[in-house]
């Protein structure tokens, strides 16, 4: 800690950070006391005095013979492993058929495992002669919530490089700094490290923001302004309200694995057939749609809601129906862009991509006909108040007619002079469709006048 505290890496601190043998404490003063007299003309003129209150004892470890061929993933004869054991200078206590009981030497501060001693007689019987098996044993029958996962995490990045997108990693060790004062990651709430290498690495991520904001600005500094990116990443977070005891020693630590897309700049560049076009909000989120339908989502499952992270401008929480959160959406705020010498609009979306998997593993895949109907259009402008969002609007039909519907969809949005004050008008285009018969008019009708009663009941809206 000293040695990196005042940036002296001397072969001192080299040895000493790798441990040291405490006990050889007399002999090298001795060795020093008879070097200064020798070559610097010095006197010895009393005792040596040594002050060791807690003596450091040799480590005490038991070797079974069955647990190291296990590990090494060969018979090695135990008379070949004594012998090994005595050439590293280890003290042994007994020795059985079965297992090896020793003391390792002080100055092997290293070796205090089975393990250890494992890796220390491999070292010296030779890797290169444990031989590699020309067979595989394996259950490829079952698989793991683990396989389902990189599985889908394989789907979702070919699908996200055919749409353009670069994936990037970046370090799980990041600035504290950048936790200061930003809403909804306390800095309190980081995962620290005990013994960081630099203050630019002195905490574990609680977003995958920042390490994607870094690769913005380093692109955007060398001229290369039109970004998509996306990462696969686990964050970390510390609860210090939760209290840890023996049983329970990670009780205030946690860990989630994020999917984060970054987009700015141009979404496509402009040429003499058509202007530049810049990489909005309404992209992202044409994208997140995306991935929820390769993933198998039925777009009804999820809820989108005025967003309250202060990471954005404007932003959207993403949540099933049920309220589980799925991760946010937005507009970066300029702010914490600016903070990292980005100066064009980004937009940013991080979901939880263990919340998502769990999801697309619940649902059955399941095929059939295509319908032998033409599905039915209606249009409804409604005059709302400004507070209402398409969100409750689309809710309202779905819960009005669930066997019939297909879609609700969003197509015109009208706020300004000829409406009363305080209120705008969406106009909706709803599609129904019964796959097995033709819909006749009374039925249309029907659900039509019962999707516009709930919107007037609910919502207060009135048609235009």
């Amino acid at each position: 800690k000293t040695a990196r505290r005042h940036g002296l890496n001397t072969d001192s601190s080299f040895r000493f950070e790798r441990g040291v043998d405490p006990n050889n404490t007399l002999y090298v003063l001795r060795l020093a006391a008879l070097m200064v007299k020798e070559l610097a003309g010095g006197e010895i003129c009393g005792p040596l005095t040594d002050v060791y209150p807690s003596v450091i004892e040799p480590s005490r470890v038991d070797l079974r013979f069955d647990y190291l061929n296990s590990l090494v993933g060969k018979e090695i004869p135990a008379e070949t492993v004594v012998s090994i054991l005595k050439s590293l200078e280890m003290n042994l206590l007994e020795v059985t058929d079965k297992e090896v009981k020793m003391e390792v030497p002080t100055y092997r501060v290293d070796v205090t495992r089975p393990c250890d001693v494992v890796e220390d007689v491999l070292r010296i019987y030779g890797y290169n002669n444990v031989e590699i098996s020309d067979s595989v044993r394996s259950a490829l029958s079952s698989q793991t919530f683990e396989d389902r996962d990189n599985a889908l995490r394989n789907l979702i990045s070919e699908q996200l490089c055919a749409e353009g997108f670069n994936e990037i990693l970046n370090n799980s060790l990041t600035a504290e700094s950048y936790y200061n004062e930003l809403p909804g990651y306390p800095a309190d709430h980081c995962v620290k490290l005990l013994n960081p290498l630099s203050n630019d690495l002195s905490v574990m991520r609680q977003t995958l923001l920042f390490g994607g904001l870094e690769s913005l600005s380093h692109n955007i500094n060398r001229k290369m302004a039109d970004l998509r990116m996306f990462e696969f990443g686990n964050v970390y977070f510390f609860n210090p309200a939760a209290e840890s005891t023996a049983d329970r020693v990670l009780a205030p630590y946690s860990e989630s694995s994020r999917l984060a897309l970054w987009m700015t700049g141009a979404l496509r560049p402009g040429n003499w057939a058509r202007k530049e076009e810049e990489a909005t909000v309404y992209d992202l989120k044409a994208v997140v749609a995306n991935i929820f339908a390769r993933l198998g989502i039925n777009p009804a499952e999820i809820r989108l809601s005025a967003g309250t992270s202060g990471l954005y401008a404007a932003g959207l929480d993403i949540a099933t129906r049920s309220g589980k959160v799925l991760g946010t959406l937005g507009i970066l705020s300029k702010k914490i862009a600016a903070s990292m010498d980005i100066k064009q609009q980004v937009v940013y979306c991080e979901l939880d991509w263990h919340a998502l998997v769990n999801l697309s593993i619940r649902k059955k895949v399941s095929y059939s006909p295509l319908a032998r109907t033409m599905p039915v259009k209606r249009d409804l402008a409604l005059l709302l108040d400004k507070s209402v969002s398409m969100e409750q609007v689309e809710a309202t039909v779905r819960e009005s007619e669930r066997r019939l519907l297909k879609d609700v969809s969003l197509f015109d949005v009208y706020e300004g002079k000829n409406l009363p004050e305080g209120k705008k008008s969406y106009a909706i285009a709803i599609t129904l469709q019964d796959d097995e018969k033709t819909l006749q008019d009374k039925q249309i009708e029907a659900v039509m006048n019962k999707v516009i009663t709930n919107l007037t009941k609910k919502l207060g809206a009135e048609l235009r």
